[in-house]
This record gives C-alpha cells, structure tokens and sequence, in this order.
C-alpha cells in the first residue's frame, strides 16, 4: 500500500489480513497495519521498517517511491519487531543510508542484529534537530511508551507528529472502522501500564503545533487532533471514561453465570446505567480489560477453582495488576460448594492497587444462587453504587 500523506510524506506501509494474535496474544479479527513512511527532500529519509511478515510488500513500495534515488536516513522510532525486523535488511540494500536513534535504539540495533553499523549511526538526544533540506526533524525521547528506547519525531515545517506507537489502533487500513474502541484496546493492553510515561509524552506535545499525527499502526490522524489527545490523557490518567459496571465472570456449570446475570438484571432494576455482562472464559480478554478500564466499577465473579479462583478469571486480575488498574470502585461474587474461597483471593489481588476501594458486602453463593444471596446482591448494588 503506498499513498501520499502530504506532497512529500508518502506512505509505504502495509496491511496484515492473515495475523491471528498480535504479538501471540491479542486477536485483531481486522488485521494490523505496519506503518512506514517516507520523507523526499535533499536527504530523502525512511521512517521506520515494517514488520517480516509483510516485507516484500513494503521493499515493493519503497523501491516504487524513490526509483533510482537513494535514502540518507533511516529513523527507528521503536525497535518492536513489528517496527525494526527490516533495519539489517534496508541497511544491506542502501549501504550508504544513515541509521537514525538515541543511545538505547543502537543497544538494542546489536542485541536483535548482526550488523555493523558504527560509521553509519547518527546518534540524537532529546531536542536534537536533523536537517534533511526544506524538512526539520526534532526528536523528543519516550521511554516506556511502551519500550526504554522509544522516541517520537517533530517535522517543523509540515507539523507532523511520527508518534511511534502512541495513537496507534488495531486493525488493517483496508478495513472501514471507528478508531475509538479498537485503540482504546490497544491501548490498554499494550501501553496501559505506563499511564505516566504517556502523560511526560502528552506534556511535550502539548508544546507543539500538530497538524498530522502518524502512528506505526492504524489511521493517519488529520482532523479533530483534540478528540484524539483528550483521549490519550483520559486513557494515560486512568479516568474512567464512563459511569458503569462491568461484570466479569467465569463459570464451570453455569451457575455463577446464572448468578451474574441476575446481579445485572437486579443493578438495571435499581437504575444503574451501562451494565455490561462479559464471561471471561469465552470473550476476548483484552476486550474484557478495556471494559474494565471503561466504567468506574467493577463485579468479578468466580467460583472456587483449587482453594483459589478459577483460572481464567486469575488471568484478568493478574493482566489488571499489570496495567496499572486504578481509581475504580469493585465488589466480588463467589462460589464455592464446600470452601468458598475466591473473594478472599479476589480481594489480595486487588488490595495492592493504587485508589481501589473495595466493598465489604460479597456475594457468597455455595452451589447453586438462593434467595439469600439476592438480598446479598441487592446489598452489593447499594454499596458500589449508591
């Protein structure tokens, strides 16, 4: 795929229709796009390589913009797989082309290649300006957005943001659908835990005038640039974006099911906006965790699986934990036919997090859902929700 961007941004990245999981764990049902692009000026300049899957294609493209001329540069904004498989193989075939990063990028350059790129490397620091004729790159550091290394790239005279992995979506280009949710969920699995290091990010940006925004996946963003960042700084701020309560169960034989849908139909009753019931065996949990990270509460519900939780549902606590999930109220529903003992494992896992509270009412079922344990939900309602 190859199109312009402006008279002198073309982009030559590719779409990735046959991927099953993302990096071997999150479905993108619509593919991914790997983005790349290229800047022609005096000293013509490739941002960033694409991922092996889909490097005929993007070398095609290349070869397709710049003909007989050579690059000067390469920039690696971020040396993921999906972004750097292809800097030994461009460095091969334009064996004059400088490589562009910061001192961390050059670390990692040796670590994935063999390659040698010591009279080739331009080494840049945060600030830093390249000049490539009518074309000024500055260079702004992003560590841990999402990898230490990762840097973004300022072109003053067009107010093009090369974003790295910040804005990025699943998902093909080819494929017709709104940005929003697939980037939230993006977002969440993949940044999520460095709310932080995003905000550093948004601070820098703050200061520059953006007229483009180019990911390393999904969309060129060019209109309402404000709809996109109000977005980041709610996501990286770990403000929910909605009022509501999120149900995430498993259940063995159906009971627990049971039990949370009746927990949703009795919290709509009481007029609770926005329940959604998700069944963390079935759904895909990265969606599950970007609804988590939707509403301001949230249910789990579980039976008891080994003197613990059920595994699935172990699974979604630790992938909370590990992105920083904060600033939420949540309760618990358990099962246990002799021992109940998930709430009490449900409870040390949530614990620890940052502005979590906890409600004390639990609904404790043993086997099968009685009329005890409606009263119980009707408790469990009250308090996380009035």
């Amino acid at each position: 795929m190859k199109r312009k961007i402006t008279d002198s941004i073309v982009y030559v990245g590719a779409d990735d229709l046959t991927i099953d999981l993302f990096e071997s764990q999150y479905q993108v049902p619509n593919g991914i796009s790997y983005n790349s692009y290229i800047i022609l000026d005096d000293k013509i300049t490739i941002m960033d390589t694409i991922d092996k899957r889909c490097t005929e294609e993007w070398l095609t493209n290349i070869e397709e913009t710049l003909g007989n001329q050579e690059p000067s540069y390469l920039v690696v904004s971020h040396m993921e797989p999906d972004h750097a498989a292809n800097i030994k193989t461009l460095s091969e075939k334009y064996p004059t082309m400088q490589v562009v990063g910061n001192a961390k990028t050059f670390d990692m350059i040796n670590a994935f290649f063999d390659i040698d790129l010591t009279e080739r490397m331009v080494t840049v620091k945060e600030g830093d300006i390249l000049s490539l004729g009518s074309h000024t790159l500055q260079f702004y550091m992003a560590p841990m957005v999402h990898w230490p290394e990762v840097m973004v790239t300022y072109e003053v005279s067009e107010k093009v943001l090369f974003s790295a992995d910040g804005f990025g979506k699943f998902g093909a280009l080819s494929v017709e659908e709104p940005w929003a949710e697939e980037a939230k969920r993006y977002y969440y699995n993949i940044v999520g835990k460095y709310g932080v290091q995003v905000q550093m990010l948004l601070k820098k940006a703050a200061g520059l005038d953006i007229s483009r925004i180019c990911p390393l996946h999904g969309p060129v963003l060019t209109e309402n640039l404000g709809y996109y960042i109000d977005k980041y700084n709610t996501w990286s701020s770990y403000i929910p974006e909605d009022q509501g309560v999120l149900i995430a169960y498993a259940s063995i034989y159906g009971n627990t099911a049971a039990a949370a849908e009746k927990m949703a139909e009795i919290m709509r009753a009481q007029g609770v906006r926005n329940v959604l019931v998700r069944d963390l065996a079935r759904e895909d949990m990265a969606q599950v965790v970007s609804d988590a990270f939707t509403y301001d509460k949230l249910i789990v519900a579980s039976p008891t699986y080994d003197g613990g939780v059920f595994p699935c549902v172990d699974t979604f606590l630790r992938k909370l934990q590990m992105k920083n999930y904060q600033k939420r109220k949540v309760g618990f529903m358990e099962n246990g036919s002799w021992a109940p003992m998930a709430a009490k494992k449900m409870r040390e896992a949530m614990e620890g997090l940052k502005e979590i509270t906890i409600c004390e009412q639990v609904v404790s079922i043993k086997s099968a859902m009685k009329a005890a344990n409606i009263d119980e939900m009707k408790k469990l309602t009250e308090e996380l929700c009035m």
